[in-house]
C-alpha cells in the first residue's frame, strides 16, 4: 500500500530496507489511517466540517494523501485531492513571507532597521521606529485587527460617502458581491486607519494582522515589481506549486474551489471562490494577512522548500540563513518565529493545536477557515490539514472543542516515529 504512494527512488530504497525487519511498518501505517479515518469521520458527524483532507510528506516524498467527506453538508460534491481551499492566515507564511526571506538572504532586508525604511505610510506615524522583526513576531504592540467594513458605516447603518455602491463602475471596481462594489481608492483609508491606530502600552506577544495587510505594497516597493507576479515567478513557479493563487476563480473552475461560509454578517451570501477575510476582500482579495487559496499538494511543496533549507532541484531559491532565522524563536515568552508559528515552549494540551511530539525546531501556521500546515526538520515531516470548518457558519467551533487538530497531527507523528525506530 505504501509502495504505491512513494514518489522517489531514495524513499523506495528506504522502505525496502525497513521492510526487511518485518511487517510492523505496514501495521503502524494501517493504525495511522484507521485513527485518521475515525477522527475525521467523528468531525464530519459532529459537523466540525463537511469534508477534509490530509497530506503527509516524509523525507521529501508524499507518503499519505487522503480526502474525506464533501464540499458542503448537502453531500453533492466529494472532496478531491486537487481541490482548492481558502487558506486564511496560512497566507501569512505562504505569500509575502517567502519573498521577505528571499530578500533577507540576498541582503536587501534588515530585520532590525526602523519600519519607516520599508513601510512608506509609517514614516510619520507612531510606528516609524518599530522593527520588521517585531512586526513579524507579533511583538510590535500593534492592535490585533480593525473591522474595516464596519468602520465604513455611519451610525444609521448606511455606508459613508465614497465607500460602497450597489453596481460596478470605474470608480467602484472592487467587487465584494454582485451587488456591492468598493471605491477604487478606499484602500488608502484603510492604510491611513492602520497608520493612525494606537499602539498597545506593553511590549508583549499579541497576534496582529494589520501590518500583513500592507505587506504587498511594501514588497512592491522593495522589488519594483507587481507583488503577485513576483510571488509566482520567484517562488511558486520555481517549485511547481501550480495551485497556489489569489482570486482563484480567475484560474480555476468554481467546482474545484471548496465553499467557505454563508456570511450572515456583511455579505449575506455564500462566500465561494472569494476570500473569507473581510479586510482582504476590501483589498481586492490580495493581502499577506489572508487571501491565498491553494491545494494540499502545492502548499506542501512550499513547506518542503522550507524544510530543504531553501533548495529545490539543486537550486537555492531562498538562502539557508534566512530559513534558519525566520523559523527560530525570536523573543522570550513568545512562541513565534518571524511570521511562523511554533510549538508552545511548554506543551499545554488545552492550548496547543499541534501534536505534542512536534519538535522545538518545527514551524507552521493555522487558518481561521480550518486549515493548518506544519513542518518538522527533526522528523523530516510536512503535514497539511485542509477543511472548511466555518461552513456553514463561523460560529461552528467543534474543530477546537474536540481538539481534532492535535489528535490528527499526533497520529501522523506516531507513524513517522515508528519508521525511524524500525530503522
Amino acid at each position: 500500500m505504501i509502495l504505491r504512494k512513494l514518489r522517489s527512488f531514495s524513499s523506495l530504497f528506504w522502505l525496502l530496507l525497513s521492510a526487511s525487519i518485518g511487517i510492523a511498518q505496514e501495521d503502524t501505517y494501517s493504525e495511522m489511517e484507521y485513527k485518521l479515518d475515525s477522527l475525521i469521520q467523528l468531525g464530519i458527524d459532529s459537523m466540525a466540517f463537511p469534508g477534509a483532507q490530509i497530506l503527509v510528506r516524509h523525507r521529501d516524498s508524499i507518503i499519505f494523501h487522503k480526502t474525506w467527506g464533501h464540499h458542503t453538508f448537502d453531500n453533492n460534491r466529494q472532496v478531491k485531492h486537487n481541490d482548492i481551499y481558502d487558506l486564511a492566515s496560512v497566507t501569512k507564511v505562504s505569500s509575502g513571507l517567502p519573498i521577505l526571506m528571499k530578500l533577507y538572504g540576498e541582503g536587501s532586508l534588515n530585520l532590525d532597521a526602523p519600519l519607516k525604511n520599508y513601510y512608506k505610510c509609517f514614516r510619520r506615524s507612531n510606528k516609524k521606529n518599530l522593527s520588521l522583526r517585531q512586526v513579524l513576531a507579533h511583538q510590535a504592540r500593534l492592535k490585533p485587527y480593525i473591522v474595516f467594513w464596519q468602520e465604513a458605516k455611519k451610525d444609521n447603518g448606511k455606508y459613508k460617502r465614497r465607500t460602497f455602491k450597489t453596481s460596478y463602475s470605474k470608480k467602484y471596481p472592487i467587487r465584494i458581491t454582485d451587488s456591492l462594489f468598493m471605491h477604487k481608492r478606499y484602500h488608502k483609508k484603510m492604510h491611513k486607519a492602520i497608520k493612525k491606530s494606537k499602539l498597545r502600552d506593553k511590549k508583549e506577544y499579541v497576534y496582529s494582522g494589520l501590518a500583513f495587510l500592507l505587506m504587498p505594497d511594501m514588497i512592491e516597493d522593495l522589488t519594483d515589481q507587481p507583488f503577485e507576479s513576483y510571488l509566482q515567478q520567484e517562488i511558486y513557479q520555481q517549485i511547481g506549486a501550480k495551485r497556489l493563487t489569489y482570486n482563484p476563480t480567475k484560474h480555476f473552475s468554481i467546482g474545484e474551489i471548496v465553499p467557505t461560509e454563508i456570511d450572515t454578517m456583511w455579505r449575506h451570501q455564500l462566500v465561494h471562490g472569494t476570500v473569507h477575510d473581510e479586510a482582504a476582500a476590501m483589498l481586492d482579495g490580495v493581502s499577506c494577512n489572508a487571501g491565498l487559496f491553494g491545494s494540499a499538494e502545492s502548499l506542501s511543496k512550499l513547506f518542503q522548500l522550507y524544510l530543504n533549507k531553501g533548495t529545490w532541484d539543486g537550486r537555492q531559491i531562498i538562502s539557508e540563513r534566512a530559513i534558519e532565522m525566520f523559523t527560530a524563536y525570536q523573543y522570550d515568552d513568545n512562541r513565534r518565529g518571524l511570521g511562523f508559528d511554533k510549538p508552545l515552549r511548554e506543551y499545554d494540551a488545552d492550548l496547543a493545536y499541534v501534536a505534542e511530539s512536534s519538535s522545538p525546531s518545527s514551524f507552521g501556521h493555522s487558518g481561521f477557515t480550518g486549515t493548518m500546515v506544519w513542518a518538522d526538520p527533526e522528523h523530516e515531516l510536512v503535514y497539511v490539514f485542509l477543511s472548511n470548518r466555518v461552513y456553514p457558519y463561523r460560529s461552528h467551533r467543534q474543530l477546537y472543542r474536540m481538539s481534532l487538530r492535535p489528535q490528527l497531527h499526533q497520529a501522523v507523528y506516531d507513524y513517522v516515529k515508528s519508521l525511524s525506530h524500525d530503522l
